[in-house]
């Protein structure tokens, strides 16, 4: 999924993934991260993902337009 804008069917995908609890591979400022995304939201006017780390429980809040790179791997 490409920074910034979204296409409907990239919504699509990432919707599924959280109704079925999925894990997602985040890639963001060079790193990435493997989480399961909760719910979709706005932070200060930006969309943004809310998730589990799936070790650690901690929520971690991502900014759409700064998500580089988004799979659903499981």
């Amino acid at each position: 999924m490409p920074r910034g804008r979204w296409s409907p069917a990239e919504y699509n995908k990432l919707e599924a993934a959280i109704a079925a609890g999925a894990r997602v591979s985040v890639l963001r400022l060079g790193g990435e991260l493997v989480v399961v995304p909760r719910r979709l939201g706005m932070r200060g006017g930006r969309e943004t993902i809310e998730a589990l780390h799936p070790a650690t429980g901690e929520v971690i809040t991502f900014m759409l337009d700064e998500i580089e790179a988004l799979e659903v791997v499981a």
